[in-house]
């Protein structure tokens, strides 16, 4: 493990705090929702852990125990992402997010929070620079926590083929076979759309990767 690394796990337990005239511009947190626990591994409300984890895979990255979540960071192009998986389940998403922006001392447009909306068809992203939570607990919490809502969000469609009253279901349900022919992809179009994000800003990557 480099001394950066050692360095950076020490800020996120509090024992080698960040100095005052430290340069954050280059340095993106990305928020994945989803629940912890094998039963919920791979769900639709899990997307958000799924993409995480893609892009650590693909950058040799591993997570570590932080506060409220499991974190790690990975470098491309000069900038640095903080990838964080809370821990809290989904309904107290708010508290990693409160914790890591101030820890790590960012404003809320160096984040980006990825979700599942049932609102948007399977297959379809839609990044945006604030909205509501739409009836999503974990966008809920974050709102809580912030006092607002003007905060950038990828919004991974899951669709909405279920019954009246088996939305909670539906949700912590896996993909079926048919989306899980396409969700690979998928799941890396979104990891794509969250590096553009740091590296050729939010107006730009919701032009390129925003689907109809």
């Amino acid at each position: 493990m480099s001394n950066s690394t050692i360095n950076v796990i020490k800020t996120w337990l509090g024992l080698s705090p960040a100095t005052p005239d430290e340069d954050t511009s280059m340095k993106y947190l990305i928020v994945g929702l989803g629940n912890i626990g094998p039963e919920y591994a791979e769900t639709r409300h899990n997307i958000g852990f799924m993409v995480l984890d893609y892009l650590a895979k693909k950058h040799d990255a591993q997570f570590d125990t932080g506060r409220h979540s499991f974190v790690t960071e990975i470098k491309t192009k000069g900038r640095t992402f903080v990838l964080v998986k809370p821990t809290t389940y989904m309904n107290l998403s708010g508290k990693a997010v409160g914790h890591w922006l101030t820890s790590l001392k960012l404003p809320v447009e160096q984040m980006m929070v990825i979700t599942d909306d049932i609102a948007i068809p399977f297959g379809k992203i839609r990044i945006r620079t604030k909205g509501s939570a739409g009836g999503h607990n974990g966008l809920k919490h974050i709102e809580q926590t912030l006092g607002h809502n003007n905060y950038p969000r990828l919004r991974f469609g899951v669709g909405d083929t279920f019954h009246k009253g088996k939305q909670v279901d539906y949700v912590l349900s896996k993909f079926s076979e048919d989306e899980q022919i396409d969700l690979q992809a998928l799941v890396e179009k979104a990891a794509e759309s969250v590096l553009a994000f740091g590296t050729i800003g939010l107006e730009r990557t919701m032009n390129q990767y925003n689907t109809k």
